[in-house]
């Protein structure tokens, strides 16, 4: 090793390259790198490495490559100005390009998702193989078998063990709740987490595929059955449509497509010598009594169990939650009994059916009967719930409110419902077989009223969100909203089904809303449908009309479609004088106002703007955030007409308003406002500074419509402090995000004339094609990666810690195990030390050797030492 070779590798940990990599790309040993890394000066020998007459171009070759991967060797030497050997241009290319391959491996943080199992994984091993093997061969595998066999905790586990294979990522997208197909293709993209990348204007699969055309990634689509036709469609298109998208499906029945590959999940076995059955009973009964353990004197009485329950691991679980109260022979002897009487025993699938039918009906019949009305009533449920959503919708004479939480803890200890805990609150979900059962059961009346009160539910929500939008309650609300996405789509198609009906809440109330869109984290195509198929109902009072219509005019305005407003809000405005309802008018005035400023008659929209906040001066009841609007959207107006002092005084104004009571959304705008000010004014350092404070802001929101506008705005802001390059990088992500929501700045004709003074000054600063390049890297910025660019954050993610992908794979308690295991502890002492019984840490430790392919507990412990050094090197 020389010091050219010393630096070259330290100048490739910088990037974040792997030693493994490094010794790939520099051709020498890994004990080679390691030892240059350790050594903290070169080496005494300054012999030059051997040189190349490609070496001066390796930087220029390595920029080009980062921005545009896929250029070819004849686009590179062209704009390089290679001249010599094409050959030896190619292999400089290929090194070059396994080096900024390995680094963007490092930095990419790839997307995964996918649902968290508090339970252990048990057997299925040979499955998981085989649908691992599927996968490495075909692009669409289908997971089949009844009910409760277990098709989804086998899918997210293979999708766990698989994230490494796919460099672009693992989503899993579940669809239980999802109640209209036609929103199958949105509940996808929107699961992937590309909101970000929507086009309106285009059908949501094309907009999908665009996105994913050249990816390497794996869809997990969870519960197809009732979508079959919709996920079938919806499949095949991307299939046909990519090339590297794969997918893994679950369904009781398959998708029939054509190169479909399909794996039959069977119960677990009860007869085979590993009996995995039995396995999955040990592990659920230790859940519930930390100390059970197979042995002796009960290992009969757990395999009648198991063969009574057809080793169907939901029926399993069920029966396990018995074991607070029952002993193991007691369990069997009630079981044997209850099924005698709940099931017909046929043959095949159709037995494993009825045996988990009857599991099901057993633990509904040792259910009090409270418990049971709270498990059938629940099933109105799209998505999940909490306490008191379920105290709101499930309560009656005969299950009161107060006793709700009480049978929430206890469908939750027998395993019928699943608690969940995210930013210090419990929801629960029921698993879509469970629900099933339980809705079942409902009569038809029993399940009217339940709808019925759901949607009432559902618009409390909204109408509460909308009279507390504007206060420090904010950020609470949006993310009930959005956490409740399912419930509100399911309490829409209820309102349209009832049409006609004077008593409770409407569709028109619920969509029509203020800040409805973006509260609720619906996308523009998804609110513009649910917006149109209201208009369609024959019995929409004027008022309402024009309230729905009103919130139409302004989504389309934003979105830059001018010329499907003009009639729409025309009429919105004749309906709202009409009934008198002032707020519906000003409301309307204010979305003319905002859409004669984008086409450039600001005469006009001066005028309308004006006459909307007169208008609200006069309803002293009307939420500040509506008056707010229209004060940003007048500040905006004076900004492009030069009248940047009357401007800062509208977005101080707001300002101030937003922060006395807390507020943070309109906050974002009125900081945009002042930064508007600023870049109008030539004070760009400090537009920089307010834009980024504005994004701080939104962040937390998802804001779709003001996310693109600050980010513009920065880039203009960079542009004239002479950051051209991450201008340009702003400009290009800004004109990804606003194609999500609409047209390029509204469609506006006045802000693309401003933005393209702004790409000109940056633009002659880099020259075209460094512009150019700049503004590519910028549009294929994933919406975290372009935040922590935009905020001037580090956006290079630490390479992950040897020691963390080894044990990736282990629960939180295996790992605990493991590092003791590293530590040199027996099995005893880590009993000791864990509290746990010493046949717990021996199943825990088979576990660990079977999830890291290894043969015996000195592997681990040198492993887990080995990687813990390794750490040590890249820290």
């Amino acid at each position: 090793m020389n010091s050219d070779e010393w630096s070259e590798i330290h100048r490739l940990s910088a990037t974040g390259m792997s030693i493994k990599g490094m010794a790939a790309h520099l051709g020498m040993s890994r004990n080679t790198v390691r030892r240059a890394l350790s050594f903290d000066a070169p080496p005494p020998d300054h012999r030059p490495g051997r040189g190349s007459a490609t070496d001066a171009y390796a930087e220029r070759i390595r920029e080009l490559l980062a921005v545009e991967p896929g250029l070819t060797i004849a686009q590179i030497g062209e704009r390089i100005g290679w001249e010599r050997s094409r050959t030896t241009l190619a292999k400089r290319v290929e090194q070059e390009r396994r080096v900024v391959g390995a680094a963007a491996a490092t930095r990419r943080q790839v997307t995964f998702s996918a649902p968290e199992f508090a339970t252990e994984f048990i057997g299925r091993r040979a499955e998981l193989r085989l649908v691992r093997e599927l996968l490495g061969n075909h692009r669409l595998v289908t997971i089949t078998g009844v009910g409760g066999v277990g098709k989804t905790r086998l899918a997210t586990q293979a999708a766990v063990e698989l994230r490494r294979a796919f460099p672009d990522g693992v989503r899993v997208v579940e669809l239980a709740a999802l109640r209209n197909p036609a929103l199958l293709a949105q509940t996808v993209f929107d699961g992937l987490g590309i909101a970000h990348l929507d086009q309106p204007d285009r059908p949501v699969v094309d907009a999908l595929v665009e996105h994913v055309r050249t990816r390497h990634l794996l869809i997990v689509l969870d519960n197809c059955e009732h979508v079959l036709d919709a996920s079938a469609r919806f499949v095949d298109d991307v299939l046909r449509a990519t090339s590297h998208v794969h997918f893994l499906a679950t369904s009781r029945e398959v998708l029939n497509l054509p190169g479909e590959r399909i794996t039959v999940l069977h119960p677990l076995s009860t007869t085979d010598p590993a009996v995995p059955a039995m396995a999955l009973f040990e592990s659920r009964a230790r859940d519930v009594v930390a100390s059970f353990a197979i042995d002796d004197a009960n290992r009969d009485a757990v395999r009648r169990v198991c063969e009574r329950l057809d080793g169907l691991p939901l029926a399993i679980e069920l029966a396990c939650a018995r074991l607070r109260v029952l002993s193991v022979g007691e369990l069997a002897e009630r079981l044997a009994d209850s099924f005698d009487l709940l099931s017909t025993r046929g043959r095949g699938g159709a037995e494993r059916h009825q045996s988990l039918q009857a599991a099901m009906a057993w633990s509904y019949g040792l259910c009090t009967r409270e418990q049971q009305l709270l498990w059938t009533r629940v099933s109105v449920f799209a998505g999940g719930f909490d306490t008191a959503a379920a105290e709101a919708v499930c309560c009656d004479d005969e299950l009161p409110a107060g006793a709700i939480l009480d049978c929430l803890y206890d469908l939750v200890g027998k395993s019928l419902l699943q608690r969940e805990e995210s930013r210090g609150r419990v929801r629960f979900r029921i698993l879509e077989t469970i629900r099933e059962f339980g809705h079942a059961i409902l009569t038809p009346s029993e399940n009217d009223r339940l709808r019925r009160r759901h949607l009432e539910w559902c618009a409390g929500l909204v109408t509460e969100s909308v009279r507390s939008w504007f206060s420090d309650r904010q950020f609470a609300i949006s993310e009930q909203l959005r956490v409740n996405l399912a419930n509100v789509r399911t309490a829409l198609e209820t309102a349209l089904a009832l049409v006609g009906e004077t008593r409770g809440p409407s569709a028109a109330e619920l969509v029509s809303a203020p800040w409805f869109l973006w509260a609720c984290g619906l996308s523009a195509r998804e609110h513009a449908m649910w917006l149109g198929r209201v208009l369609e109902l024959d019995h929409l009072g004027p008022g309402r009309r024009a309230s729905v219509l009103g919130t139409l005019g302004l989504v389309r305005t934003m979105q830059g479609y001018r010329a499907d407003v003009e009639p729409v809000l025309g009429e919105a405005l004749g309906l709202a004088r009409g009934a008198g309802d002032v707020p519906a008018a000003a409301f309307v005035q204010d979305a003319r106002g905002l859409g004669a400023f984008f086409h450039g008659d600001h005469e006009l929209a001066e005028e309308l703007l004006t006459e909307s906040l007169a208008l609200y001066a006069t309803c002293p009841d009307v939420p500040g955030d509506l008056t707010c609007a229209v004060q940003v959207h007048l500040g905006m107006l004076h900004c492009f007409d030069g009248r940047t002092c009357e401007a800062q005084q509208y977005f101080d104004d707001v300002r101030r308003r937003c922060e006395l009571v807390g507020e943070r959304w309109m906050l974002s705008y009125a900081v945009f406002g002042q930064c508007l000010v600023a870049v109008t004014d030539g004070r760009y350092a400090e537009g920089v500074e307010l834009a980024r404070a504005s994004l701080c802001l939104k962040r937390d929101f998802e804001d779709s419509v003001g996310t693109p506008l600050a980010v513009e705005l920065l880039g203009w802001a960079e542009a004239g402090a002479g950051s051209a390059a991450r201008a340009a990088t702003l400009i290009g992500a800004a004109s990804v995000l606003w194609r999500a929501f609409g047209r390029q700045l509204y469609g506006s004709t006045p802000w693309m004339a401003r933005r393209e003074r702004f790409e000109l000054r940056a633009r002659n600063e880099l020259g075209v094609a460094a512009y150019e390049a700049q503004k590519r890297r910028g549009a294929a910025m994933g919406m975290g990666e372009l935040m922590d660019f935009a905020l001037d954050q580090d956006t290079r993610v630490a390479p992950p810690q040897p020691e963390t992908v080894l044990v990736a794979a282990l629960s939180p308690r295996e790992r605990e195990v493991a590092r003791h295991l590293a530590a040199g502890m027996s099995n005893r002492q880590i009993a000791q030390a864990l509290v746990l019984s010493h046949r717990t840490v021996e199943g825990h430790v088979e576990h660990i050797l079977q999830k890291l392919r290894m043969q015996n507990r000195n592997e681990v412990a040198v492993a887990l030492a080995t990687a813990g050094s390794s750490a040590d090197q890249h820290r």
